[in-house]
């Protein structure tokens, strides 16, 4: 997408439908395959399943924050080929989006009630730190990413050993989010302050805590 053909006006139409399609519709993807096509796992018991599908509902609101924050980003960005690059970043992130909440549907569960909610504040965020300049706005994106990254890294861990389609899922998206923090990183993006760091990971412990059971 080229941002420099829209005007302010016609940006703010396109978030306001880009986050009605990530909360209750279907977001625009790049149509890469889903990891876990082709993939056949053996029956999960009820506790598996259950636990599967918990960390896959956290990952799915976890989608809907990034998406929100790329876009609150991307909507107050200054630079117009930053701008872009946080929107291209959102459509990996859509791929994401989709992939989790088919793997919830297999799993016979629903997303999170609360994720217009998340996504209301996460798009605040986002905004506000593209607000302070491109370089913390970058820096913040990489900090997310990285925090994701051990975030995913744990759920690997955790996932019932049978549970081949979640996990390969995960692990794309892994390697996703690792490409996302090195882009903003050579794109200018500075090291957050520590406290930030701090404050950053325990917004997303109680995110991940509510999305468990919520």
């Amino acid at each position: 997408m080229n941002s420099r053909d829209y005007s302010p006006l016609d940006r703010l139409l396109i978030g306001v439908d880009q986050a009605v399609r990530t909360v209750f519709g279907r977001p625009q993807v790049t149509e890469r395959s889903n990891p876990a096509n082709g993939l056949h796992d053996p029956p999960l018991e009820d506790a598996e399943r259950e636990e599967s599908a918990r960390l896959m509902r956290i990952n799915h609101t976890g989608e809907v924050c990034a998406q929100a924050l790329y876009q609150g980003q991307a909507v107050t960005a200054r630079n117009e080929a930053v701008r872009d690059k946080l929107q291209q970043a959102a459509m990996e992130e859509n791929d994401h989006l989709v992939w989790t909440e088919t793997r919830l549907k297999e799993l016979g569960e629903r997303t999170s009630l609360l994720n217009p909610l998340w996504y209301g504040g996460s798009f605040l965020i986002g905004a506000t730190t593209g607000m302070l300049g491109d370089k913390w706005s970058l820096g913040f994106l990489a900090e997310t990413e990285h925090q994701v990254v051990n975030h995913l890294q744990g759920h690997l861990q955790r996932l019932p050993q049978g549970d081949h389609r979640s996990r390969a899922i995960l692990r794309q998206m892994q390697e996703d989010e690792a490409q996302h923090k090195t882009t903003a990183l050579h794109a200018g993006g500075r090291e957050l302050p520590a406290a930030v760091k701090k404050l950053m990971g325990l917004t997303s412990r109680i995110m991940t805590g509510t999305a468990y059971r919520i």
